[in-house]
């Protein structure tokens, strides 16, 4: 069965370089002191990630046309961005938009 071994070492490789990928760079920047100017770089990577995700979510690609706003992904979006505001906790804000856009679907 050689293609057995295949998929095996093919699974086992992928998982090396998923862990690797992940945890390498938390032992480097471990040994390694990095300056202020990257570390305040760094600190924005969290809020563009949220961001990108937010914006894809909230329009819709139509070919051909410009993009349309999704209305009940907008109208879940205006709770979450007021706990974002008050509350400043990636859990709180999450949560709020996973409930507010669930009630939105229940409702409509």
């Amino acid at each position: 069965m050689p293609s057995f071994n295949f998929v095996l070492l093919t699974i086992i490789g992928c998982g090396i370089a998923t862990w690797t990928s992940r945890v390498l760079p938390f032992f480097l920047l471990k040994r390694m002191k990095l300056s202020d100017k990257v570390v305040e770089f760094l600190s924005f990577v969290p809020i563009v990630i949220m961001s990108a995700l937010w914006f894809s979510g909230l329009f819709e690609q139509n070919l051909g046309h410009l993009p349309s706003i999704n209305v009940p992904e907008l109208i879940a979006s205006i709770p979450t961005v007021v706990s974002a505001i008050i509350s400043k906790n990636l859990l709180v804000i999450v949560l709020v938009g996973m409930v507010s856009l669930a009630v939105i679907r229940m409702i409509a």
